[in-house]
């Protein structure tokens, strides 16, 4: 199972406050230790909503761009992981061994083709099969 952990936006994180080395030095240890693992397949850190952008939809076809900083920071997201794992519990396990002293994390699990297992036809898995080649293919 793939699961991406989301770490929740503060105040600090929406004003560009960036750890200290100490921080920075732990939370790169820990991520080391994912990796070896075989846990941790990407993550990184987001810069600010204030460089950021929402669009809306319309349901008509129409788009609205609203542009950060957004007010809301308890629905922000600061940093991300991406990890392989059996469980859910084993994410949580994990997760309760990162180096943050406050804040919030989400572990959510990410979809796999066997959740749209009804849905798919030949065609669209071909198409999803060639891009996941191609993705592949560009080293991301």
């Amino acid at each position: 199972m793939r699961f991406m952990v989301i770490v929740k936006a503060n105040e600090d994180t929406e004003n560009s406050v960036m750890p200290t080395t100490e921080e920075l030095a732990a939370m790169g240890d820990y991520n080391e230790e994912l990796v070896k693992a075989g846990v941790m397949l990407a993550g990184d850190g987001l810069y600010p909503s204030a460089k950021g952008a929402r669009v809306a939809f319309d349901g008509k076809g129409g788009t609205t761009v609203i542009d950060g900083p957004f007010a809301e920071t308890k629905e922000l997201i600061a940093g991300f992981w991406i990890w392989e794992l059996p469980s859910l519990q084993d994410a949580v396990e994990w997760l309760k061994k990162a180096p943050f002293q406050t804040g919030e994390v989400e572990i959510r699990q990410i979809h796999g083709p066997e959740a749209f297992e009804s849905v798919v036809t030949p065609e669209i898995q071909a198409q999803e099969d060639r891009l996941r080649e191609q993705i592949a293919a560009q080293g991301r």
